[in-house]
């Protein structure tokens, strides 16, 4: 298994390159060369395998020879032992076809610990065989950064320093990350909001004499490992409603486009997606474009969702360079249009090839309380992200009504108790492991939005550990 630039001027490479180095170095992301695509045979023999022999099974297809015989199955073996439920995955029937698919059953309660975990195993595997160490950094709007450094904490050939836009995710959100006080990890609060963390990561992997001294690597979902390790999930639960033998339609709810690019890429490889459901909150760059062919940027709002406020969709990339026939060049013209003008104008029969698959919704903070309280009442407690899921389910269904959805829960509840406190009267208690919480010493520091200063902080942290 090889791998390609979206921008077309990165020479191809293998997994473990990929995974090492994160971002391409002519700034764009990772592909296969080639997308594995199975068999309705294939895909019946998936059906009941336990979820950590599924998911190295499809994993396996993209790895190459990375990992050694047994390797892979035994490191999604661990990752998957320390969530709550046994099916690790589970389905949940919400109505006559709509499925919450749950994702928070792991360690810090959100669909990034499916990534994350195994990726920490996987830094740890390839960096021992090599003999070398790498700096993370990686950017978050509030879940990425506490699944990462779970990941990654105390492990001894990396160093891990998460930036998140202050005052801008939840209290839980932030705590998980601030509060694990290992001495690889560092958490940077960049006076801004997530875009520009984003920006400030892409900016230290585009600055290459800095990439080479720090050994970078990245955790967010420029990480073409971070898609390939959620693949599994969405195959999981379309096996369990009875794929391949029917078609089946996912709800997304996503800021950064990378967690429905896994669903994208599951139907890539052959199993039956009828639609894909994007939903949105009030930070709508992704509904505009599905509805009505408008990528254009506007300030982030903060919202009650605040994993999506987001409005440089970095994953979109992905897509992009599929619908335009894997072209790099013009994926590059286009994205670099879009960082210079804040308008990403994309042909007529590109955007309707799109929105033939694609579907998109957007969510108020007042309709997302609504459809958390309308759950609540059904007996079901979703996080705000999860209402925003559903509400798109129920705006812009797939057009068979046979078809069952399946909504991506991504987040647990307790992460948002003021939002789930707000809809429905009653707040969410944290798990055990988790119930100290607001207790436990907070370590992080706060910076202005500068490269400079970013930087001077990430090289003392990973000298002073190295």
């Amino acid at each position: 298994m090889r791998y390609v630039s979206t921008r077309g001027e990165a020479a191809p490479r293998d997994f473990e390159s990929v995974l090492l180095a994160g971002l391409a170095e002519d700034g764009g992301l990772f592909l296969p060369e080639t997308w594995p695509v199975l068999t309705t045979d294939d895909w019946e023999e998936l059906r009941g395998l336990p979820y950590p022999a599924l998911a190295a099974r499809i994993i396996r297809l993209f790895t190459g020879d990375t990992f050694e015989e047994g390797v892979l199955e035994a490191m999604c073996a661990d990752a998957y032992a320390g969530f709550t439920t046994p099916a690790v995955a589970p389905l949940v029937q919400l109505d006559h076809r709509r499925f919450a698919l749950e994702l928070f059953h792991g360690p810090t309660l959100a669909f990034k610990d499916f990534a994350l975990q195994l990726l920490g195993r996987m830094f740890d595997h390839v960096l021992a065989r090599r003999g070398e160490r790498i700096t993370i950094v990686g950017a978050t709007s509030g879940d990425t950064g506490s699944a990462a450094i779970e990941a990654c904490k105390g492990r001894e050939n990396l160093d891990i320093v998460i930036l998140h836009p202050e005052g801008r995710t939840s209290a839980v959100q932030r705590r998980q990350m601030t509060t694990v006080l290992s001495p690889n990890v560092r958490n940077i609060a960049v006076q801004g909001d997530f875009d520009a963390c984003q920006d400030l990561v892409k900016a230290m992997f585009n600055d290459a004499p800095f990439r080479r001294e720090m050994n970078l690597s990245a955790v967010n979902s420029i990480n073409w490992a971070r898609i390939a390790a959620q693949i599994p999930y969405y195959v999981a639960s379309a096996l369990a409603l009875g794929a391949p033998q029917c078609e089946i339609a996912f709800a997304v709810p996503t800021g950064n486009f990378g967690n429905v690019f896994a669903a994208w890429a599951a139907r890539r490889m052959g199993l039956p997606v009828s639609t894909l459901i994007v939903g949105a909150n009030r930070n709508d760059i992704l509904a505009r474009w599905i509805t009505g062919n408008d990528m254009t940027a506007q300030p982030v709002i903060p919202s009650l969702s605040p994993s999506m406020d987001i409005q440089v969709s970095s994953n979109f990339e992905r897509l992009l360079f599929e619908l335009l026939g894997r072209d790099g060049a013009r994926t590059a013209t286009a994205m670099r249009a879009f960082r210079d003008t804040g308008r990403m104008p994309i042909d007529e029969s590109t955007w309707r090839a799109a929105t033939a698959l694609f579907r998109g919704h957007a969510v108020s903070d007042e309709e997302t309380i609504a459809e958390m309280r309308r759950l609540h009442a059904q007996g079901y407690p979703a996080d705000p992200h999860t209402a925003a899921g559903t509400a798109a389910s129920h705006a812009a269904p797939p057009d068979n009504p046979a078809t069952p959805i399946i909504i991506a829960a991504t987040a647990h509840p307790a992460k948002f108790p003021d939002a789930v406190e707000r809809a429905t009267g009653t707040r969410p208690a944290l798990p055990p492991h988790m119930a100290d919480l607001y207790e436990r010493e907070e370590r992080f520091t706060v910076l202005p939005n500068d490269l400079h200063a970013i930087e001077s902080a990430v090289r003392a942290h990973a000298r002073r550990n190295g």
